[in-house]
């Protein structure tokens, strides 16, 4: 059986004090937080370095759309209780230590321990706009591993999502996106000329 993964975004902090934003997949397991980030990622440097990191909830999907494109610079705040940062549209966030690490070539294991808590902002509900600006988020940023069909057919599928009840911020995020898979195959169309 597979874990139950969630989507959020990871804000961590370099040694020297640059903040670092990134979408990831969480697993509440055991009353901590697990991160499985890739190796090489800033996000897994970074917990290595100072053990910290925070986890921003939030339903602004242009914040995931705009990592995986290139729009890394999010609005933060300081962390409560630890040295870091949490974004300014978080709906709530979860500041965490380091509490274990499994070290593996590709994706380590990073157990995590809550440390502070607190809400900013009452969650909505769910919009399938949103996921599927999510869902589309994953897709670019897999690109290089996926066949373009299997793109296409997914973003046109997602699109339907779109359509139907995305507001302003969905339809910002999911153009971006889509801009980025046009980019992607033309650079494939361009190699393969």
């Amino acid at each position: 059986m597979n874990d139950q993964i969630f989507e959020a975004v990871v804000t961590t902090v370099a040694p020297g004090g640059l903040a670092h934003v990134a979408p990831m997949g969480v697993r509440y397991q055991e009353g901590g937080i697990v991160l499985m980030p890739f190796k090489p990622s800033t996000t897994h440097d970074n917990i290595v370095a100072t053990g910290r990191a925070v986890l921003n909830i939030v339903c602004d999907t242009r914040v995931f759309a705009g990592c995986v494109t290139g729009r890394k610079l999010w609005p933060t705040h300081a962390a409560d209780r630890i040295d870091g940062v949490r974004l300014a549209c978080a709906l709530r966030h979860v500041e965490l230590e380091l509490a274990e690490r499994r070290d593996d070539a590709q994706r380590p294991v990073l157990r995590m321990m809550s440390v502070h808590e607190a809400t900013h902002a009452p969650f909505a509900g769910f919009n399938r706009a949103q996921a599927a600006v999510i869902e589309g988020a994953v897709l670019v940023s897999r690109l290089h591993m996926l066949a373009p069909e299997k793109v296409e057919t997914e973003m046109s599928y997602l699109q339907i999502a779109i359509d139907k009840t995305a507001g302003p911020e969905e339809r910002e995020a999911w153009e971006w996106l889509r801009a980025a898979v046009a980019q992607h195959h033309a650079r494939a169309q361009e190699r393969t000329s």
